[in-house]
């Protein structure tokens, strides 16, 4: 069973990353989200690999919806060319907006800032917060290690093996895009049921 993306949040590096591979992959997933008619929602910044997803989901025709902190957007960081630009007070008020305006997560490479998102995301879907899908693009064997630690997450006990499957790490973004789209199927850490889809 599938349900429709209207809209992905995108994390990943304000930096580009030394291997071209990352931007071509970003240029990839942000003109992909546009041709498919899906609303990219992301950090609201015109530098790295956000400014290149950015730049291409624009560029095919695409909706971009940008939310960044303040202190980020007086250092002149923002992308001025977003469908929609959200500035906000805080970062913890910029990932709970970015989660209100996503049907799923995706994550790019990128460092501390980037994980921590998608973790976050992967915690509240875990905690039954809400019941959307988190994936990783595994550009170049950068998220290996992560599912290497998810493993070790569910054989030490410290993650169901029902809630395994919250998130996908893959290379293929067609393949995570149709993951991301499926229904959910977990339940929360003790067992409990699913909140009711937002009317």
């Amino acid at each position: 069973m599938s349900t429709a993306l209207g809209a992905v949040a995108v994390f990943c590096g304000s930096s580009h990353g030394t291997s071209p591979a990352y931007a071509a992959a970003a240029e990839h997933v942000g003109r992909t989200l546009a041709e498919r008619g899906i609303t990219v929602v992301y950090g609201g910044g015109r530098v790295g690999l956000m400014g290149t997803v950015a730049d291409a989901a624009l560029a095919a025709g695409g909706t971009v919806v940008g939310v960044i902190p303040r202190s980020l957007h007086d250092r002149e960081l923002a992308h001025t060319g977003c469908t929609e630009l959200h500035v906000v007070d805080t970062m913890h008020e910029r990932k709970a907006l970015m989660a209100d305006l996503a049907d799923a997560f995706l994550a790019l490479p990128g460092g501390a800032g980037t994980l921590e998102e998608v973790a976050e995301q992967w915690t509240w879907a875990q905690l039954t917060i809400h019941a959307k899908r988190s994936g990783f693009l595994d550009v170049e064997g950068f998220w290996s290690p992560m599912r290497a630690v998810l493993d070790r997450m569910v054989v030490d006990g410290f993650v169901r093996e029902a809630q395994q499957h919250i998130v996908t790490i893959d290379p293929d973004l067609d393949t995570l895009l149709d993951v991301l789209a499926s229904a959910p199927t977990w339940t929360d850490k003790w067992g409990g049921a699913l909140p009711s889809p937002t009317p």
